[in-house]
C-alpha cells in the first residue's frame, strides 16, 4: 500500500495508521479518498499482524469537515448522476466496513467532525473526542438530510435529541457527543500522540485509552432535554414549531426561529428519516434508505444545488428554498421521497 497526497497510510508495529491529508479542505472527502481508506482496511482486515487500526486527520483543526460539498455541487449542475451514485456508494460501503470491520478502529474525532467526518469515527468500534471536538449532521442548512449512516445514530440518542439535532444541524462539543452517542471517551489532543505511541508499544488497547482519557468540561444538552424532549416529540415539523413557540426557554424560541430558515423539504424528509431509522435492524439498512434520499434530493430537487451554493460557492447565505418557508409541501411529499428507486443499487 502506498500513500497519496491526500491519506497517508502506515503500519507500526501491531498498528495501522490512516491519516486524512488535506488540512486546508478540512479533510473533506473526495472519491478517491474514500476507495484509498477502503482498500487499506481490506488490506489490513485480512492481515492477522494488524492489532487495530487508528484513523485521523491531518493539521489541527478538524478530522474531517464531511464529503467534498463543492465537488458534489460541480457534478450536480453538470449533470452526472453517475458520479454522484459513485461516490456515496463507495462512501456508505466504507460506512458499513468500518462499523463491521475485524479489527478495533480507534478514531481521533479532533476538531471539526461533520457529515462524511461522523460517517468516519461514528461507526468506529473506539471513537475518541478531544477539547476540540465539535460534532454535527448540518445537512438541511443545505437543503439535505442526514446521511453516511447520521440517521442511524441520530435515531439512537437519548429522548429527543436525534430529531433536535438532525434537524438544526447544530453543533455538539465533546461532553455532549458522547452523552448523544457519537463518541465514548475524551482525550486531551495533547495526549493523542502519547496513546498512538503506547498502542505501538503493544499497549492493550482499552488500558490505554483509560490511562490517558478525562472528563470533558460540561456541555450544554443536559439541562435542555426537558423542552427538547417536548417539542421534537410532536407529529411534524409545523406542530414542533409551534411546541419550541410556545416554551418559556429562550433557546427553544431561538430553535423555532432557526428551523424558519431552513428548507421544508429537507425538514420534513429528515424528521421522517430518523423516525423510520429508529425502528430498522441495522446500519446497512439505514444506509440503504438514505442512499435512496440522497439520489431523490439530488435529481429531483433544487435545494440541494442551491444550498450549496448559497453556502460554499457564492457565500452569499441567502438561499432561494423552493417551497419557501411558510409554504405548504406537496401532500405525497414523503411518498415521493420514500418510494424513489435510485437507479444502481447501493448494495450489489
Amino acid at each position: 500500500m502506498e500513500s497519496t497526497p491526500t491519506v497517508e497510510i502506515e503500519q507500526r508495529g501491531e498498528i495501522g495508521i490512516l491519516t486524512l491529508q488535506r488540512p486546508r479542505a478540512l479533510n473533506a472527502l473526495d472519491l478517491e479518498m474514500v476507495e484509498v481508506l477502503a482498500a487499506a482496511l481490506e488490506r489490513w482486515e485480512r492481515d492477522d499482524s494488524i492489532r487495530a487500526v487508528v484513523l485521523r486527520g491531518g493539521g489541527d483543526r478538524g478530522f474531517c469537515a464531511g464529503g467534498d460539498v463543492r465537488g458534489l455541487y460541480e457534478t450536480l449542475i453538470g449533470d452526472h448522476p453517475e458520479q454522484v451514485e459513485a461516490f456515496f456508494r463507495a462512501e456508505y460501503a466504507l460506512n458499513a466496513r468500518i462499523a463491521e470491520y475485524r479489527h478495533p478502529i480507534v478514531a481521533f474525532a479532533d476538531g471539526i467532525t461533520m457529515g462524511g467526518g461522523i460517517g468516519l469515527a461514528g461507526h468506529a468500534s473506539h471513537r475518541i473526542v478531544t477539547e476540540r471536538s465539535m460534532l454535527a449532521m448540518p445537512e438541511t442548512r443545505i437543503g439535505f438530510t442526514p446521511d453516511v449512516g447520521g440517521s442511524w445514530l441520530l435515531g439512537r440518542a437519548p429522548g429527543r435529541v436525534g430529531e433536535y439535532l438532525a434537524l438544526t444541524g447544530n453543533t455538539v462539543g465533546p461532553a455532549d457527543a458522547i452523552a448523544v452517542g457519537l463518541a465514548d471517551h475524551h482525550v486531551p489532543s495533547v495526549r493523542l500522540e502519547g496513546l498512538l505511541s503506547a498502542l505501538e508499544d503493544g499497549a492493550d488497547l482499552d488500558s490505554a485509552i483509560q490511562a490517558v482519557a478525562t472528563d470533558p468540561a460540561p456541555g450544554t444538552l443536559t439541562g435542555e432535554l426537558e423542552w427538547i424532549d417536548v417539542a421534537f416529540a410532536q407529529p411534524t415539523v409545523a406542530q414542533i414549531v409551534d411546541a419550541l413557540r410556545g416554551r418559556p426557554e429562550d433557546a427553544a424560541r431561538e430553535t423555532a426561529g432557526h428551523l424558519g430558515t431552513l428548507p421544508p423539504t429537507a425538514l420534513a424528509v429528515t424528521l421522517e428519516a430518523v423516525r423510520r431509522a429508529r425502528k430498522l435492524p441495522d446500519l446497512r439498512a439505514a444506509l440503504s434508505q438514505e442512499y435512496g434520499l440522497v439520489l431523490w434530493f439530488g435529481t429531483t430537487q433544487p435545494d440541494l444545488v442551491e444550498g450549496i451554493r448559497a453556502q460554499l460557492v457564492d457565500k452569499d447565505r441567502s438561499p432561494r428554498w423552493n417551497p419557501a418557508p411558510g409554504q405548504e409541501l406537496p401532500a405525497d411529499l414523503l411518498d415521493q421521497a420514500y418510494g424513489f428507486t435510485p437507479p444502481t443499487p447501493l448494495w450489489r
